[in-house]
């Protein structure tokens, strides 16, 4: 047996979500860097519950495999053919068994309420000490939510659905937003008395509030007043509407903590990501995924970072990267694209038009223009010169270009991998480099330069160059002959 003042959670993630209109299921759909069903994990997680059940149907295996990883430990179960969320409710308490505590229930579709909300609606249910306390929210456009019925005394009198409130009844802005805790065991007894006989034909948890009612068990109703954080997510609009609001609460966040954010507007920054304070986040940035900034880093204008690590004092403008290193005093960008294991070393560079892959770039070395890096190991204090290629693809394999320190290269070269490039040593303008350069060796590919007079009067006549070459060629004979 478990104490009274024990809490368990059931998260409903059994729903299709018809109106999302996707192939996705709903509670996967993501907002601010996690799914809808991983923002009401941690919040759950973050009351330290005795247990979490997390009730399951829809696209079960994809949904049930999405919350293990996310939360290893909960226990999920299956709801069966029985529809609603009186049902779903049901089966958790299955997996409840011989748990006499609080449950609080939460909808897996409602990713905003924070644990400070719940903390007090908490509170409120153990001081009334009623059998149920539901959240409820006012709104001005209610349609769709199931509606707070009170009676004359302003108690919860039941709750109706939508499809099945009568015009005046539809009418009422106290919304119910499907946040309960119950007593358990009159959560069980009155569960078992629910029926289907509604528009919908399903169970609904709903109609235990009339029955509770009914039975003088005690039913109380705890307003929130953040509205839009208690709201569900059903469709497109609402999902956006939502990440607005969680970015908007997470770059606040961010300023209080010591993080410049120049305009929140146009600035997105996922709840997994970490930003020292002194950080600089110009217009028009994203930050996603599990990237971390360091202090003094400066990122943006126009600049995507998915999974990176910025370090220290480094600046990256105008740069898409994606599971890239950016090492202290670094600089990347502008209009730069950093691929998968992409590496910039302390004080590096990698300027503009340039796109690395899957390459390391050692400390102080530069790659400032018009290049592609991939598959590759620079040394420390390296230049390559503008256009640059490591050119790694054979058409069958990849092969590695290592570039030693201290090298430095002519303007467009070409590195055919696998090819090494000893430390110091020197390239010259256009070459093509195919085999390995020994330290310190100057490396050269270029045909002597032949020029062959009077071509294009031969074969372009009556062209503009043409014409401009022979009064040339005639002024210089003129020129010469004098």
């Amino acid at each position: 047996m478990t104490s009274p003042t024990e809490l368990a959670v059931v998260v409903l993630a059994a729903g299709q979500g018809t109106r999302m209109r996707s192939r996705t299921p709903k509670v996967l759909h993501p907002v601010g860097g996690r799914p809808l069903v991983g923002h009401v994990l941690d919040t759950a997680a973050s009351l330290d519950p005795a247990r979490i059940v997390v009730v399951v149907r829809h696209e079960r295996e994809l949904v049930a495999e999405t919350v293990s990883e996310l939360a290893p430990g909960v226990v999920i179960v299956d709801q069966d053919e029985v529809p609603g969320t009186g049902r779903a409710v049901e089966v958790a308490l299955d997996a409840l068994d011989g748990f006499e505590g609080d449950v609080l229930v939460l909808s897996a579709d409602v990713p905003l309420l924070e644990t400070g909300t719940l903390t007090e609606l908490l509170a409120t249910h153990r001081t009334g000490g009623t059998a149920v306390t539901l959240l409820s929210a006012r709104v001005d456009q209610p349609f769709g939510y199931g509606r707070i019925l009170r009676d004359e005394t302003d108690g919860v009198r039941r709750i109706v659905e939508q499809k099945d409130a009568t015009a005046d009844e539809a009418a009422v802005t106290e919304i119910n937003v499907g946040v309960y805790v119950f007593q358990a065991a009159p959560l069980r007894a009155q569960l078992a008395q629910v029926g289907t006989s509604n528009a919908q034909g399903e169970k609904y948890l709903t109609d235990v509030v009339g029955l509770l009612r009914d039975a003088r068990l005690g039913v109380a109703a705890s307003v929130t007043s953040d509205a839009s954080a208690a709201l569900g997510v059903n469709d497109r609009v609402q999902l956006s509407e939502a990440g607005r609001t969680l970015n908007a609460r997470t770059v606040r966040r961010w300023q209080l903590e010591g993080v410049t954010v120049v305009d929140p507007a146009t600035t997105w920054i996922d709840v997994t990501a970490t930003l020292a304070p002194d950080v600089t986040i110009l217009p028009n940035t994203h930050v996603r995924g599990a990237t971390v900034i360091a202090s003094g880093a400066t990122i943006g204008p126009d600049t995507s970072l998915v999974d990176c690590e910025v370090g220290e004092n480094a600046t990256v403008t105008r740069t898409d990267g994606t599971l890239a290193v950016v090492e202290a005093g670094a600089t990347v960008g502008p209009f730069a694209y950093l691929r998968a294991n992409a590496r910039v070393g302390v004080n590096g560079k990698v300027g503009t038009f340039v796109e690395v892959k899957n390459s390391s770039i050692g400390e102080g070395s530069k790659v400032p223009h018009l290049s592609y890096i991939g598959d590759t190991e620079i040394g420390r204090g390296v230049n390559l010169g503008a256009g640059a290629i490591t050119a790694n693809y054979d058409d069958i394999a990849k092969h590695r270009t290592v570039i030693g320190d201290e090298v430095h290269s002519g303007s467009h070269n070409v590195f055919v991998a696998p090819v090494t490039i000893g430390a110091g040593a020197k390239t010259g303008a256009g070459a093509v480099i195919r085999k390995d350069v020994p330290a310190g060796a100057l490396a050269l590919s270029v045909a002597p330069q032949r020029n062959v007079e009077g071509w294009v009067e031969k074969n372009r006549p009556g062209t503009r160059a043409a014409d401009v070459a022979a009064r040339a060629r005639a002024e210089q004979e003129a020129a010469d002959g004098s």
